[in-house]
């Protein structure tokens, strides 16, 4: 899939068929969307190109009501290229974006593609200043500028619309199962390898410490997974949580996988750890050595999850 900073990146003639939305989580209706551009452009002889933004519009429009995300840029990336996207166009969105009308958006996409033959969106999709475009004005646009628009109706689970949001209050709610049907895959967090304090490893339990900012996470607790870096699948422990047994002044959240038979110096590597089930939730133990037992059982109890 190829990667594009600008519209005009393509540099050919050629049609393209876009999906525009943020598709943080890339979840089932966002798939919908986005495949349907697919299909358009194997339809028509054209370029499917997923169109979308490098941060959460509401970092800018609205910092306060931000949401932390359930995918990094990468995540996201990767998820929308697995459809078989040709190519995506990630824009940045700052001060100056926000405040493009949704007609001027619009335009510009087409003067810079220079031949749209559709664009697909869910129909309830706004954009532009002030949320002044939604499909109405899509539509009215693309008699203007000759292409074509598909507004997909919202996937429902459940009787429920499949959304981020949706998304985002069942993992804070520890409803993985629920997360996962919604995305069509395992749950999983994504992170650089930064330093810890080193008090797994003396406790004979090393574990990846991985920066999770502006990530969902899931309730405190331990966690079967699997952690995946270097084209390879180790079984894995997940911690989250603050650590109660061991004393700090100021704990934190933090997420730490202690990867099973495995003993190397990861830092600074991106790993994707994903999910299996809950183990327990996070305790305090009278002392470090009802830890490190309980740890044990903890890699027991998680064997039983891994294929």
């Amino acid at each position: 899939m190829k990667q594009l900073s600008q519209a005009n990146d393509l540099n050919n003639n050629q049609k393209v068929c876009l999906a525009i939305g943020m598709f943080d989580g890339v979840h089932l209706g966002h798939q919908k969307v986005l495949q349907n551009a697919i299909n358009a452009a194997s339809q028509s002889n054209a370029i499917s190109v997923a169109v979308t933004f490098d941060q959460h519009p509401a970092n800018i429009i609205s910092p306060k009501n931000a949401p932390s995300l359930i995918q990094t840029q990468a995540q996201r990336n990767r998820s929308i290229e697995l459809l078989g996207v040709d190519a995506i166009l990630i824009i940045k969105f700052n001060e100056a974006f926000s405040r493009k009308t949704g007609k001027s958006f619009i335009q510009e996409l087409a003067q810079g593609f220079g031949s749209i033959h559709s664009i697909s969106v869910g129909n309830d999709f706004m954009f532009g200043h002030n949320r002044d475009g939604n499909f109405q004005l899509l539509q009215k646009l693309s008699q203007e500028l000759n292409f074509l628009t598909y507004g997909l109706q919202p996937v429902k689970l459940n009787g429920q619309i499949v959304s981020s949001t949706r998304i985002r209050s069942a993992l804070i709610n520890g409803k993985i199962d629920d997360a996962k049907q919604m995305l069509g895959r395992k749950f999983s967090i994504e992170g650089p390898v930064v330093k810890g304090d080193g008090k797994g490893r003396e406790i004979g339990f090393p574990t990846a410490n991985i920066d999770t900012k502006n990530l969902i996470l899931p309730p405190n607790g331990v966690y079967a997974s699997y952690t995946k870096f270097n084209g390879k699948t180790h079984k894995s422990l997940l911690n989250i949580g603050v650590r109660p047994t061991i004393i700090k002044p100021n704990p934190s959240i933090q997420v730490e996988a202690h990867i099973l038979k495995f003993n190397e110096n990861i830092y600074d590597q991106v790993i994707d750890i994903e999910l299996i089930d809950k183990l327990r939730n996070e305790i305090k133990f009278e002392s470090i050595e009802e830890l490190k037992k309980q740890i044990s059982c903890d890699i027991e109890n998680a064997k039983s999850f891994f294929k």
